[in-house]
């Protein structure tokens, strides 16, 4: 099974960083794709993450509340089933 790295994408123009607002899932949880896994705050806007495949959430990176995530960081792992 793969494991697959989902990174905090770039919404915008400028966005250059997030604040993780929310963890809508934990570790161990099963989680579809398509399905809102985390809350990121960029701008004053938040957009809800969503998982990119069918797996399961093997690793969060960051505590709900962290600020200054750079775009690209890998915010948690997924096994894919």
């Amino acid at each position: 099974m793969a494991i697959i790295e989902v990174t905090l994408p770039k919404w915008g123009l400028t966005m250059e960083e997030g604040a993780l607002v929310e963890w809508m899932v934990q570790e161990g949880q099963v989680v579809s794709a398509g399905q809102s896994i985390a809350t990121v705050e960029t701008d004053k806007v938040s957009n809800e993450l969503e998982s990119p495949v069918n797996g399961v959430v093997s690793k969060l990176m960051f505590a709900a509340g962290a600020e200054a995530i750079p775009v690209g960081a890998v915010l948690c792992t997924i096994e894919e089933t």
